[in-house]
């Protein structure tokens, strides 16, 4: 009975995590493009600033012993931290030229592009109730696509870049976590710094630094400071949901 009632409240607490991650992620779409329509904050810059705050947080919680620390080969981790910066890049530029159903809907086609790479790179095998389920998102997203009365071809190429570099994001990740024996948060406590320092190296070759339109032009403060603190807690709230989740399922 004891150990039936500590399943259920498992489940509950999935659940309720699931819930908020949810509500907050709802958040930071609308909070990313009110920045980008309104006050036209440089993309790359925006991401330099969650990577920075990502690992300020991620210190903070093995500081609280969260988690701890493994020590990793830098070298490992090179692709991935990359692609790290990609799909963040690439997904943000989608949601500044799309409208927000058209990014949310074309970010449905992840889940079709990681069964794809997964049978044809990794040689997996998925059944065919699984394959048809894929069926009806993808004519979802391509009717959408073609009946958007604000279409954007550079938007949409973004999007297509985005869900290709996410999916990849997506499998690289699973794959690196059984390779180094690692959870979510050891491996990004690694990453993030990682991708802050390439994007870092980036950014001045693509968008301004100083003066309008630069990270350290006239912005306001209090949109900047919304933004880091809502996209820091969606972050770690993720990665706590996903360790929560994976650790039961496995139990």
């Amino acid at each position: 009975m004891a150990l039936l009632v500590d399943r259920v409240r498992g489940h509950w607490r999935i659940a309720a995590g699931l819930l908020f991650n949810l509500l907050v992620s709802i958040c930071i779409v609308f909070l990313n493009k009110w920045i980008y329509v309104y006050h036209g904050f440089p993309n790359m810059s925006l991401t330099l600033v969650h990577f920075v705050v990502t690992w300020l947080g991620l210190y903070i919680c093995q500081k609280l012993d969260i988690f701890a620390p493994k020590s990793l080969p830098p070298s490992r981790l090179l692709l991935l931290a990359l692609s790290f910066c990609g799909f963040v890049v690439f997904t943000n530029l989608s949601l500044q030229n799309n409208t927000i159903g058209t990014y949310q809907l074309a970010k449905a086609m992840t889940t079709p592009v990681i069964i794809a790479i997964q049978t044809f790179c990794y040689q997996k095998t998925f059944s065919t109730r699984i394959q048809l389920t894929l069926i009806p998102i993808t004519l979802g997203v391509i009717l959408n696509s073609y009946y958007d009365v604000k279409f954007n071809f550079l938007g949409m190429v973004f999007a297509a870049l985005g869900v290709l570099v996410t999916s990849l994001y997506q499998v690289w990740v699973g794959a690196k976590q059984h390779e180094l024996q690692v959870n979510s948060m050891q491996l990004l406590y690694y990453q993030a710094p990682m991708s802050s320092a390439m994007l870092l190296v980036a950014v001045p070759f693509f968008e301004p630094v100083f003066g309008e339109g630069g990270i350290f032009g006239p912005w306001s403060v209090s949109a900047l400071s919304t933004k880091k603190m809502c996209t820091q807690g969606s972050r770690l709230n993720k990665i706590n949901n996903c360790d929560c989740f994976f650790k039961d399922v496995l139990q």
